[in-house]
């Protein structure tokens, strides 16, 4: 599976380095082998103005962010997109801005 992103250069600095470790075992490992379930870590779908993304649960120190991305099965190769990551409102909002 090919994972592909939209977070940019400027986000991943606003993260902890656990976080941005974090996002590089999503890219390489949870989301080549498992998207739909991220290996049991919390996920749900999203509705709205994000219809058919899904958002991957993080908290870190009592913080919420959000990992939002989109599994497209066609045309083949699978593959993941990944709109955001970020503390959870601005997730979103940076996921709707990126769509």
């Amino acid at each position: 599976m090919k994972v592909n992103h939209l977070v940019r250069e400027e986000d991943l600095p606003q993260l902890s380095e656990g976080l941005r470790k974090d996002f590089e075992d999503f890219c390489n490992s949870i989301f080549v082998e498992d998207p739909y379930n991220c290996l049991g870590l919390d996920n749900h779908t999203l509705k709205g103005d994000l219809r058919g993304y899904r958002a991957l649960e993080i908290d870190e120190n009592g913080v919420s962010y959000r990992l939002v991305y989109r599994i497209y099965e066609k045309p083949a190769p699978k593959r993941v997109f990944i709109l955001s990551f970020a503390e959870h409102d601005l997730a979103y909002e940076k996921a709707k801005d990126r769509k």
